[in-house]
């Protein structure tokens, strides 16, 4: 049972305002949590993530990633508020966005390319965090290509072993990682701030068309990473490509490294949901590796 008590003090002193609970309504969306409104007596309201107190630590890491995309002044996210343990729960408290799935797309498209303009100096993130609910490695590194065969392909892949997908998973698998640098013979990435974890569920509009992005498995890496993941199940509009492409025009490469950047999520989904992603990986692996071969 939530305690609801607990959260709103939380509310109380990040806000340091008085929060009395007047109401709480569940909200759908997404497998991993449960999320809910919910409404003070003064109207005032906030987006509530809840789950089992050991998954604290991916609460921490989200409220981090948002911060670190808000401090940046390019695209909205909801603000966190509070995030704790609640007895045998842990909560996450966010800035409550009225949201619509329409809106200004062109402008989306001007503001991901502002944000993949703040720059880092290696590529990683501050903290590990998580992809769903796969834990996502981000120690820092200055080599792209080792960034990416070990903390991204190279666990996933060791996940999948682990899981017993297959023998062909593995030797598709452990080729492509030796032949990697073939993808990027006259393409440098810089490491740039990422939303991370960017398909068409994690991005909406408030009611004057502004964007806001969220639920972020925020990292600085290559900024085609970002993109393609926009590409992989749709949602985003030929005006939000555009936009982005105006503002910062992509690798003449880019294509060939699109299904290199997908397949980690699509190894992701077969880690945590198995099924027809695990067939639609080796098919991923195939392709790259005839372009590399």
């Amino acid at each position: 049972m939530t305690d609801w008590d607990t959260i709103a003090a939380a509310i109380d002193t990040a806000t340091q305002q008085p929060f009395k609970l007047k109401k709480q309504s569940a909200i759908g969306g997404g497998s991993i949590n449960q999320t809910c409104r919910i409404v003070g007596q003064d109207g005032r309201s906030f987006f509530v993530k809840l789950n089992s107190s050991e998954k604290i630590a991916m609460y921490c890491a989200e409220a981090a990633g948002l911060s670190e995309i808000a401090a940046t002044h390019t695209v909205r996210v909801p603000k966190p508020i509070a995030c704790s343990d609640a007895g045998r729960q842990c909560y996450l408290v966010l800035e409550y966005l009225d949201l619509t799935p329409h809106g200004d797309a062109h402008l989306l498209g001007q503001q991901l390319a502002a944000l993949h303009h703040c720059h880092s100096k290696q590529f990683g993130f501050t903290r590990d965090n998580y992809i769903g609910s796969t834990p996502q490695q981000n120690n820092w590194s200055d080599d792209w290509i080792e960034f990416w065969r070990e903390r991204r392909l190279g666990y996933q892949l060791k996940l999948a072993s682990e899981n017993g997908y297959g023998d062909q998973l593995d030797d598709f698998g452990m080729e492509l990682l030796e032949v990697m640098p073939a993808y990027f013979d006259d393409y440098s990435p810089q490491p740039v701030l990422l939303h991370g974890d960017l398909w068409g569920g994690n991005h909406a509009f408030l009611a004057d068309g502004t964007p806001a992005i969220f639920d972020p498995a925020v990292y600085y890496g290559d900024r085609e990473t970002d993109i393609a993941m926009t590409e992989l199940f749709g949602g985003f509009s030929a005006d939000f490509y555009k936009a982005y492409r105006s503002e910062y025009p992509l690798h003449e490469g880019y294509a060939m490294r699109r299904d290199l950047y997908n397949l980690y999520h699509i190894l992701n989904h077969a880690n945590m949901f198995g099924g027809g992603y695990i067939r639609q990986a080796e098919g991923m692996m195939r392709r790259l590796l005839a372009i590399a071969r």
